[in-house]
């Protein structure tokens, strides 16, 4: 087969309307294409959408770069991709396939949040708010 190109349909209907090209020699790849499947779990379910509700946001609005539904999203796929803590999310911050996990341009897309703004964002939810987490996650699931 020499056509590289599988109509989207097929293989993601919710996610993109352009065909998927896969080919290995491309200087903007990444290893963790398996969590498209996850965005698309996610947009059925509404997981990530329902949680930032729940979160309070202290910080200063002329400063901020990056919104808690996107910082949530960032921590949540980078932890389905085995990236158990933020010391990954520099390396991780213009990886193709994570920057189109939040519905960025996976090559032109700004950069996602530092390693230095996702440990703030992580630390600064207090025990209380987990708690809320846990329930507004539950009630999705539920639902």
């Amino acid at each position: 087969m020499n056509d590289p190109t599988v109509t989207q349909s097929v293989l993601f209907p919710d996610l993109v309307s352009q065909p998927l090209v896969a080919t290995f020699d491309q200087p903007d790849a990444s290893s963790d294409g398996g969590a498209i499947l996850l965005k698309a779990a996610d947009r059925r379910l509404g997981l990530i959408d329902a949680l930032p509700a729940v979160l309070s946001d202290g910080r200063d609005a002329t400063r901020v770069r990056h919104s808690m539904r996107d910082l949530l999203a960032q921590r949540i796929f980078g932890l389905a991709c085995g990236h158990a803590d933020a010391n990954d999310a520099d390396a991780l911050a213009d990886d193709p396939v994570h920057k189109l996990l939040l519905d960025r341009d996976p090559v032109d897309g700004p950069r996602l949040a530092s390693q230095p703004t996702v440990s703030r964002f992580e630390n600064a939810v207090s025990p209380r708010t987990l708690f809320r987490l846990g329930e507004a996650l539950a009630d999705t699931v539920i639902a």
